[in-house]
């Protein structure tokens, strides 16, 4: 028999919010441009360095390929610090909304007296941004929040699931997590946590063996027309994932 649901761990990037094109991509390229710097990433681009989790990371790999060497730690770290600034000044005008269908499960979550938590390799104040402009709700549902600043290894390394779990005090049993990348996937499944998949932008034309571990694999969590399309898992009856259907996820596979 499934256990029952008793957990929701989100992911935020591309899973609570389409941010990785045009809410990240802009703001490092804001970055190079400040300081400089002629590099531009395209979404073909970015695409590609998407492989890479993490900020720091990201413009760590990049530089030693367009320079050769590895580049200095402060200068990073600057480039970094100023491309938060502007990804904050980017989600405070208001040009990223949470996906459909999120602020509508997390608070149908919260009042079935679910335990929810943001696990993210996103910084604290990338997340702060977004739910502040969250629906009235959503950002108190969360328990906790585990971000990259928290952890040494970031996705796929299962490393911030299982602090998660920790923090929950409460085992793996009837906890699921929503993400929407093979990395997400991979540290969950490290982490021995079933998860949904939800296909961002970013992540909608992978092959399906990137996400074979999942429980599930759907489009969105809302349709405005018919039903949610299922890449994989059961049937999702209606317009909606519900909590109900979250809970089939659980069933022995």
């Amino acid at each position: 028999m499934a256990p029952a649901l008793t957990a929701l761990l989100w992911d935020v990037d591309g899973t609570l919010a389409e941010t990785e094109f045009e809410g990240h991509r802009v703001a490092f390229n804001r970055s190079f441009a400040a300081a400089g710097l002629p590099w531009r990433w395209d979404r073909p681009t970015y695409a590609r360095l998407l492989a890479v989790s993490g900020g720091r990371e990201r413009i760590t790999g990049y530089l030693e390929q367009v320079e050769g060497r590895s580049p200095e730690p402060g200068r990073v770290a600057d480039l970094q610090r100023h491309k938060q600034a502007l990804y904050t000044d980017l989600v405070r005008q208001g040009g990223l909304a949470l996906r459909p269908g999120v602020g509508r499960l997390v608070l149908a979550a919260a009042a079935a007296g679910l335990r929810q938590a943001i696990v993210t390799t996103s910084s604290r104040s990338a997340v702060t941004s977004l739910l502040e402009g969250a629906p009235p709700g959503v950002a108190g549902a969360f328990d906790f929040w585990i971000c990259g600043e928290e952890v040494e290894r970031k996705k796929p390394d299962p490393e911030a699931y299982r602090l998660a779990l920790q923090r929950l005090e409460s085992g793996a049993q009837g906890v699921l997590v929503l993400e929407d990348s093979p990395a997400g996937l991979a540290a969950a499944s490290g982490a021995g946590l079933p998860c949904l998949v939800c296909l961002s932008v970013a992540t909608r034309e992978q092959p399906a063996s990137a996400f074979s571990a999942a429980r599930a694999v759907v489009e969105n969590l809302d349709e405005s027309e018919g039903t949610i399309v299922v890449r994989k898992g059961p049937a999702c009856p209606g317009p909606q994932v519900t909590l109900s259907w979250l809970q089939r996820l659980l069933d022995p596979p």
